[in-house]
């Protein structure tokens, strides 16, 4: 065991633990896959990162992305998060973007302002859902089928399934059940006014999203996914269903206020946030 620079940053926030937090262990190197999945379980948050030197061509640095009980391929806070954490420390990109290499391939983020933005990956799924696992999803989201208005496999790392319910407030409004939901990623967004109207300004809210998937004790919510955000606005953009500029909101039902600001740009769907570092110091692993 010996001591490593880490950092927890509470990221999509620019007020610190309001957000979705992140162990990030900026030396990753010669831990076992074992050692860093213990030490994520420990951590007892969604996830933590390892950063490691890159091995792809162009990249800035390596990521290994671990939540409770498996290694993820992409996940949209810990980029972020990771991001921020690597900058802070003295990271230096080679070029106009920082290019993060993960289980995904290279993933280019961009600075604006005071956030950090990350291009979207590719959906490796993408269409509508099976109609038995839409009535699935409406009966352990306690709605009528009815209620949801549009549905897509938002799958871009993450397994997950997108539903848009009629409005925001259905969304906070909702109690989902564990054990019909066992197994799926399921989120889901609804609307603060209609869809398909102009890009809001400044921080008005466009729509108020929620994430549900299975954790150590049933059904877990995340309070602010930047995977799910990431394939909900290819599809509500390529829909649309949304303008190609936006902010969600995620986290309200969970004491939080995430914000995740969405921009099209040519080809590239950018997600973005703040992030703010709670803990700087050493971890002995």
């Amino acid at each position: 065991m010996k001591q490593r620079p880490f950092k927890q940053v509470d990221v999509f926030t620019a007020e610190a633990y309001r957000g979705n937090p992140l162990a990030v262990v900026l030396d990753g190197s010669g831990l076992s896959d074992a050692q860093m999945q213990h030490f994520t379980n420990w951590t007892n948050l969604s996830e933590a990162t390892f950063l490691l030197p890159p091995t792809q061509a162009g990249a800035d640095y390596r990521v290994r992305i671990f939540c409770p009980g498996r290694e993820l391929p992409f996940a949209g806070h810990p980029t972020l998060g990771s991001c921020h954490a690597w900058l802070q420390a003295g990271g230096k990109p080679k070029g106009d973007y920082i290019v993060q290499e993960c289980g995904v391939g290279l993933v280019k983020l961009k600075r604006s302002g005071e956030r950090l933005a990350f291009a979207a990956p590719p959906l490796r799924k993408s269409g509508p859902l099976a109609e038995e696992d839409v009535s699935l999803i409406a009966r352990g989201l306690g709605i009528a089928r009815d209620d949801i208005v549009a549905h897509s496999w938002c799958d871009n790392g993450p397994n997950w399934r997108g539903v848009m319910l009629k409005s925001a407030e259905q969304v906070l409004a909702l109690k989902p059940d564990a054990q019909i939901l066992a197994g799926l990623d399921v989120g889901v967004v609804g609307p603060r006014g209609k869809v398909g109207v102009v890009a809001p300004r400044n921080d008005d809210i466009a729509f108020e999203v929620r994430a549900f998937f299975p954790g150590n004790n049933g059904m877990a919510e995340d309070p602010v996914t930047g995977s799910l955000n990431a394939a909900l606005a290819q599809w509500l953009i390529g829909a649309g269903l949304a303008p190609e500029r936006y902010i969600a909101s995620q986290g309200t039902a969970l004491g939080r206020a995430g914000r995740v600001h969405v921009e099209r740009e040519g080809a590239d769907i950018w997600i973005g946030g703040a992030s703010v570092t709670c803990v700087d110091g050493t971890v002995l692993i």
